[in-house]
């Protein structure tokens, strides 16, 4: 896991008013609510008395009530009441619990997962803005999130895996492509073509004009696939553990604004999407070892320049 940066972890409708939500994620298990104010907050999902689980409890005057013993912990994990100490006791601030740092933007729940605060405002996929309507799909697929990124930037595999959806077309021959990293965001511009016994060329050798799409990657963990200005499918790559990862698949557009017929328009494209995906699923589950990393033994070729520039990021974020 890279550490200090910004996680898509949920999508904004999972967190509901008068509810707990308890999650596993980076291979915890923490609990999301929202407080009178409707902000989020998250905490570890265990009272650090006796260990009992905060998410069968409840929520009292926006703290989190232990089930257990009645202690009640803020949003930023502090106890502001230990029943059993009565309501003048000072407590001792080690009672308490992890806290971390979240917030709400585009509809999904960002999280902080790092050693500090945070360093960085959240960064945002380009030309997506709330002018957009979207749909929204939750997968879990039993791979690395590592692995399932490296799917959406694999240009190589749409003629083979989704021959019968996206892939139609037999593009087999990938000129390029052109990839280019830039600090936290990663650009891939797509120019595959039907192979008539022609070499492929070099990405010096192309122009984006010529490509037929490009593919964005804001690391650590969400994507877009930029279909037009009107229309793109976006994914964020949730880790839930080393092995797990919660897929959120959103369609954006702004193409048809009738109520009524945006939302069919949106339920027959996801119904679409959630096709591909499962295409996807298959292969990408299939693979091993289930995370991806440069020291890995794979005999890379010219198309998978964004999978090498992603692993060295990976790898070099994680040897800071």
């Amino acid at each position: 896991m890279i550490k200090n940066k910004w996680y898509i972890v949920l999508s904004s409708e999972e967190v509901k008013k008068n509810n707990i939500l308890k999650v596993r994620r980076f291979g915890k298990e923490i609990i999301f609510w929202r407080d009178s104010n409707n902000i989020v907050h998250a905490l570890d999902s265990r009272c650090p008395h006796r260990k009992a689980d905060l998410s069968l409890g409840k929520i009292v005057n926006d703290c989190i009530q232990c089930p257990y013993h009645g202690f009640l912990f803020n949003g930023e994990g502090q106890a502001v009441l230990i029943p059993s100490l009565g309501k003048s006791t000072k407590l001792n601030p080690n009672y308490r619990v992890k806290s971390y740092t979240v917030k709400e933007y585009m509809n999904f729940i960002f999280l902080w997962y790092g050693d500090e605060n945070p360093t960085e405002e959240i960064k945002w996929l380009e030309g997506i803005d709330n002018s957009f309507s979207f749909s929204t799909m939750k997968a879990e697929w039993n791979v690395n999130y590592t692995r399932a990124i490296e799917n959406q930037l694999d240009v190589s595999h749409l003629p083979f895996v989704h021959k019968t959806t996206i892939g139609r077309g037999n593009r087999t021959l990938v000129n390029g492509p052109i990839a280019e990293l830039d600090e936290d965001v990663l650009n891939v511009w797509v120019c595959n073509e039907i192979d008539n016994g022609q070499l492929p060329k070099k990405s010096n050798e192309i122009k984006k004009e010529q490509c037929i799409g490009r593919l964005q990657l804001i690391f650590p963990n969400y994507w877009q696939n930029i279909i037009s200005d009107k229309m793109r499918v976006m994914a964020a790559f949730v880790p839930q553990d080393d092995e797990t990862t919660i897929l959120y698949i959103r369609l954006y557009q702004k193409l048809f604004k009738i109520p009524v017929l945006r939302e069919l328009i949106n339920l027959i494209i996801m119904r679409f999407n959630k096709i591909v995906l499962n295409q996807d699923k298959g292969v990408v589950t299939s693979q091993i070892p289930k995370f991806s990393d440069i020291s890995n033994k794979e005999l890379l070729v010219q198309a998978d320049l964004p999978i090498l520039l992603f692993r060295k990021y990976l790898h070099e974020k994680m040897n800071e």
